[in-house]
């Protein structure tokens, strides 16, 4: 009878299972599949291609492709800027909505999470146009107060992004680390005031180290965003193209190879070396971050 009850239980994650094969899986493998080879044209390009094994040789000038590695290297860069300031404002405004009543914070919580419902693409179009200098209000009110700036400017790309990522991602942050929050004991901020401790005090000593896995958590998922930026970028690319280039992120770059030169194989194994450093960086910032329980 346990036998069978045990199977029944295990058969509610069939269709899990199932997507996790053909949804994931089997992409992965044909991925690493399509990486081995690579086709080439007989004689002077006039004949048919020809799909010839090449072993790691993708693997290789991937490595070697500077402009790669260099798209990698600019994500990380501002990745090491822009999740910790996103993260910090997330927590802030996470012990804001602990400070408030119940019915106070799940209004907040409400309005703090509009930005996170709207989708990404249509995100990045409303401030790629508030940032636009013929129809968005941002450059006049600059020039308003007496600023000269240029949200398209190659010293202010980057900023713009980041301005965007963080507005979009606070309040999908926010609600994992206020939850982590609620879990908090009560009587612990209790005994801690009858110590004479202040709210702010309260917050650095028992608040946030009891959050500390939720901060992990939300840092581990921003990491994986961000070394998949696209959207954004693939925007701006369209305004400004002379300070966008096409291999501005690694995405870029694949889907440029994927789609406009061709080249699915070289592509494939770019993305299956995306996702082992994706792999690799995940690891080292958990590995970091977290600690063994005393």
């Amino acid at each position: 009878m346990i036998r069978s009850m045990r199977w029944k239980g295990a058969a509610f994650t069939v269709p899990f299972q199932l997507g996790f094969v053909f949804l994931y899986l089997l992409p992965i493998g044909y991925a690493v599949y399509e990486s081995l080879y690579t086709e080439k044209q007989s004689g002077l390009g006039l004949g048919g291609a020809t799909t010839e094994f090449v072993g790691l040789d993708n693997y290789t000038q991937g490595l070697t492709d500077s402009a790669f590695m260099n798209s990698i290297l600019r994500v990380v860069l501002f990745a090491c800027v822009q999740i910790p300031f996103m993260l910090l404002i997330s927590l802030v405004l996470a012990l804001f909505l602990d400070a408030l009543t119940s019915r106070a914070a799940s209004r907040f919580r409400i309005l703090l999470l509009v930005p996170y419902m709207i989708p990404g693409v249509v995100a990045a179009i409303v401030w790629v146009n508030l940032y636009s200098p013929d129809v968005g209000p941002l450059t006049p009110i600059g020039d308003a107060l007496g600023f000269d700036w240029n949200f398209f400017a190659p010293s202010m790309v980057w900023p713009s992004i980041g301005n965007l990522l963080t507005w979009h991602g606070i309040g999908y942050n926010m609600v994992i680390i206020y939850s982590a929050l609620q879990g908090v004991p009560r009587e612990l901020f209790e005994a801690a005031r009858l110590d004479g401790a202040s709210e702010l005090r309260i917050a650095r000593s028992i608040k946030i180290p009891y959050v500390r896995g939720a901060l992990v958590l939300t840092g581990l998922l921003s990491i994986i965003q961000m070394l998949q930026i696209f959207n954004e970028p693939a925007l701006f690319r369209n305004i400004t193209p002379q300070t966008v280039s096409d291999s501005f992120t690694p995405i870029m770059i694949i889907y440029n190879q994927a789609f406009n030169a061709g080249n699915y194989n070289y592509a494939a194994a770019l993305s299956v070396l995306l996702a082992l450093i994706l792999g690799v960086a995940s690891f080292l910032f958990y590995r970091l971050t977290s600690k063994e329980a005393d």
